[in-house]
């Protein structure tokens, strides 16, 4: 039997997982009900800010996050090698996304590129942990306190991740972080997403922000006729994040650290098997921190190995390996290009992109699979010979 096909990401889902949609599935709530609120506080407990707040997506924690901070008009910085989300958020509430070059060892964003970047338009950073690697927040804290700018940590990465004494997501150095769940990601809820924040007046305006800019809090409200009184106090979204999906959510976190032991442990065995290979660049190695990898992406020298990109995913997929970019600079895509103007040089960030792949890394590879991964990389060497 042909052996099946490694995706670069899947989502694992066991029998817990489903009793638990299930279970919400035969409850009395599909939406607004109990679950999502026991969801919000499984999650600011795990990662230790005083506020979570459950979403529909992590493009949707990323908007209110924007619109609930106020920024007025301006700018926002953030990584070019991001999903496109990050920026999009900033464009959204109607700042224009200036980006600054990443760190060649880390592929974070540059506190010192960005420190060039700004200016007295400056609204806003938002640092990417990007493949779950923490963004260096001392430093950007640093900024902020400095010259007044909000934080904004991307860590839709970066669920469960470590540094120093700081569980990402408990914004000590930001204003807030936001997370993404979708099934690609460390844990899932199908899709969505949420805000984790210390600041109650911030945390009051991403509830609001949440569900149409709507509040029954009594008060809150300017008349009280009667219990079916409601008043839309702002101009909201619907971002509010389904019971099911919440359900899910609790199941998975319980099952987080679980999930993050696997993926280091298929990171260290890569590590081990590639660091021979001159042609291929490999991730830094994480030291202390506890990294929980969302991705596992590898700078490959194509032009030494005498393949295109495109050639090295086709070889790797007819040998059931399957591959992604993470990312395509946001600044060269052709809206940001048409709406803000020919990007500046990236040289870090475009080096990056030229050679970059991601390897399959989920919690459900057997090690069998991680075996073809790496005999199908090593293939790849000129001669066939690693």
């Amino acid at each position: 039997m042909e052996p099946s096909f490694i995706p670069y990401g899947r989502q694992w889902i066991d029998a817990d997982d489903e009793r638990a949609v299930l279970a919400t599935l035969r409850s009395s709530f599909l939406v607004q009900g109990p679950t999502a609120a026991q969801f919000e506080a499984d999650l600011a407990a795990f990662v230790g800010a005083r506020f979570a707040l459950a979403v529909s997506n992590g493009t949707a924690a990323l908007h209110l996050t924007m619109a609930a901070l106020e920024l007025g008009s301006g700018e926002g910085i953030t990584s070019p090698i991001t999903f496109v989300a990050t920026a999009n958020a900033m464009a959204y509430v109607g700042l224009t996304p200036v980006f600054a070059d990443i760190d060649p060892e880390t592929l974070n964003l540059s506190p010192t590129a960005t420190r060039s970047a700004m200016t007295d338009r400056t609204r806003v950073i938002a640092p990417v942990h990007f493949a779950g690697r923490p963004a260096d927040m001392i430093a950007f804290r640093q900024l902020a306190d400095e010259t007044g700018v909000r934080i904004v940590e991307d860590a839709a990465h970066a669920i469960g991740s470590e540094y120093g004494s700081s569980k990402v997501g408990d914004c000590r150095h930001s204003d807030a972080t936001i997370f993404s769940f979708h099934p690609v990601k460390t844990m899932t809820t199908g899709e969505g997403g949420a805000v984790t924040t210390n600041d109650p007046e911030l945390y009051e305006r991403l509830v609001l922000l949440r569900s149409h800019g709507i509040t029954r809090e009594p008060a809150r409200l300017s008349d009280q006729p009667g219990t079916w009184w409601y008043e839309q106090q702002s101009l909201g979204f619907n971002y509010r994040m389904t019971e099911i999906q919440a359900a899910l959510g609790r199941s998975q976190l319980r099952k987080l650290d679980r999930f993050i032991d696997r993926r280091i442990a298929i990171v260290d065995r890569y590590q081990a098997a590639f660091a021979g290979l001159e042609w291929l660049r490999l991730p830094r190695l994480r030291g202390p921190d506890r990294i929980g990898y969302h991705l596992f992406v590898v700078q490959i020298d194509f032009e030494r190995i005498g393949r295109s990109r495109a050639e090295v995913m086709a070889a790797l997929a007819a040998l059931g390996v399957g591959s992604q970019v993470h990312y395509i600079p946001v600044p060269r895509q052709p809206w940001y290009r048409k709406t803000f103007g020919e990007p500046g040089p990236f040289p870090a960030a475009d080096r990056y992109y030229d050679q970059a792949l991601s390897l399959p890394l989920f919690p459900a590879m057997t090690d069998e699979e991680v075996e073809r991964v790496i005999s199908a990389v090593h293939s790849l060497t000129p001669g066939g010979k690693a």
